[in-house]
């Protein structure tokens, strides 16, 4: 399987690392050189200085064709960002953007792209540990297989009552 992985940061090595580990082609990009001294020296993939936003970058990396599409960046709008590239203009159709704001995660995952919320698994992590009934915030938010076309910033928080607000998904 091609998996193409958007931040060479903490989690992006360690992905990267796992699935080269297995055997999947595996390409990872980030802006700073630097980042890749996170990647093992057994590491087989390529690794792609560049901004994943940038779709002349992505397609220089090969992303066309790529089976999966991970970005796991520190910022959610580079993340969603990179991740309505990949679906729209790219074609690829298994996507996962990870996204630390929960009302923001479960609003993009409504639009079509795959959402993984670090702060709802952290909190359901913590409550499974402590016995306590999970939070209902979203963790893995599957898509629902369309990718309307969106602006991240135009993405407002949810109104007191709703599904996103709540934390809980429609």
């Amino acid at each position: 399987m091609k998996i193409v992985i958007v931040g060479c940061g903490r989690v992006g090595a360690a992905v990267a690392e796992t699935y080269d580990r297995s055997d999947h082609e595996v390409v990872i990009v980030d802006q700073s050189t630097a980042a890749f001294d996170r990647l093992p020296s057994t590491f087989r993939g390529q690794a792609i200085r560049g901004d994943g936003t940038d779709e002349d970058v992505l397609r220089r990396a090969g992303a066309v064709g790529a089976d999966v599409f991970v970005a796991l960046t520190e910022g959610d709008n580079r993340n969603i960002m990179a991740s309505q590239l990949a679906a729209e203009a790219l074609g690829i159709e298994r996507v996962i953007a990870k996204i630390n704001d929960p009302l923001r995660a479960t609003a993009y995952a409504e639009l079509g792209i795959a959402t993984l919320c670090r702060t709802g698994l952290m909190l359901d992590a913590i409550d499974d540990h402590l016995d306590l009934p999970r939070s209902g915030l979203p963790g893995l938010s599957a898509a629902s297989g369309h990718h309307d076309h969106f602006e991240p910033s135009a993405v407002t928080p949810a109104t007191p009552g709703s599904p996103a607000a709540s934390g809980m998904e429609a």
